[in-house]
């Protein structure tokens, strides 16, 4: 096993530009997998929505070892995007990283905090474009603080049952260009019995039943849209003593995750 040699911090700048928007002020260079894919499955269009589902901590060798938790996935991403997350890797700092396209010492979270971040960000490059963001998220999460104060609409719920109900509820309203859907889930389960435990695996069966059912609704209520579609999670996790599970070291197991994503053309 190796450190995934593309960085998290490339992605912004490819989202930005698969809607064809500046991106913010502190952005790595696009990702050229992303961009390229987005290129080719719009024809050289843009996409004029993105949906982003971000689960926490589902790492790459756990999504690799136990593919039979996650066999809607292959019907509903068409691209896989290694990607190694930045450190300390833990939740606010590498979401922090997600939708600013820098690094932590540039976007001032460097450990588990939750300030509001001062920088440009996604949110804010797509405010200045015209483009209506929303985040849903549990209201004591990571993405429902980090991003507050913006001219953007903020669905926070108490569980992640209302999350998701509020999610579908705005996909099927279509209003909204840019949605992030953030689930705990399986990183609070993870947490307390270890990566690999039956409760954990049935949480990542959660987040990955409640993506297809996104993706599901997606195709069929906003078919005149250019949509793009991610799942995509901030870090990986390994187990510790307990046997528990942890993340935020400077290991194969925390760093390294994969994206995938799914292009819908207009019909």
């Amino acid at each position: 096993m190796a450190y995934n040699p593309v960085s998290l911090d490339t992605l912004c700048a490819a989202l930005a530009g698969a809607m064809g928007i500046d991106p913010p002020a502190q952005v790595a260079p696009a990702n050229e997998a992303l961009t390229a894919y987005v290129d080719a499955a719009f024809g050289g269009a843009r996409a004029d929505r993105i949906f982003m589902y971000n689960p926490d901590a589902v790492a790459e060798w756990v999504w690799r070892k136990y593919p039979a938790f996650c066999r809607e996935l292959p019907a509903h991403s068409e691209l896989e995007l290694p990607m190694c997350t930045v450190m300390p890797s833990v939740t606010p700092v590498c979401f922090g990283t997600m939708y600013t396209g820098a690094q932590p010492a540039v976007h001032g979270i460097r450990k588990y905090e939750k300030p509001v971040i001062r920088i440009d960000t996604l949110f804010d490059a797509l405010i200045r474009a015209g483009k209506k963001c929303a985040i849903v998220a549990d209201n004591k999460c990571s993405m429902g603080k980090i991003f507050l104060e913006r001219e953007m609409d903020y669905f926070l719920c108490d569980t992640i049952a209302e999350v998701n109900a509020k999610a579908a509820e705005l996909i099927l309203r279509d209003e909204y260009d840019f949605l992030a859907v953030y689930n705990g889930n399986y990183d609070s389960c993870m947490h307390k019995v270890g990566p690999e435990d039956p409760l954990a695996l049935a949480e990542l069966r959660t987040n990955v039943h409640a993506f297809a059912m996104f993706s599901e609704l997606i195709k069929a209520h906003w078919g005149t849209h250019n949509t793009l579609v991610g799942f995509a999670m901030d870090h990986g996790c390994h187990e510790i003593d307990g046997p528990c599970g942890s993340h935020g070291l400077d290991m194969e197991e925390d760093l390294n995750i994969v994206h995938l994503y799914k292009a819908y053309p207009a019909k």
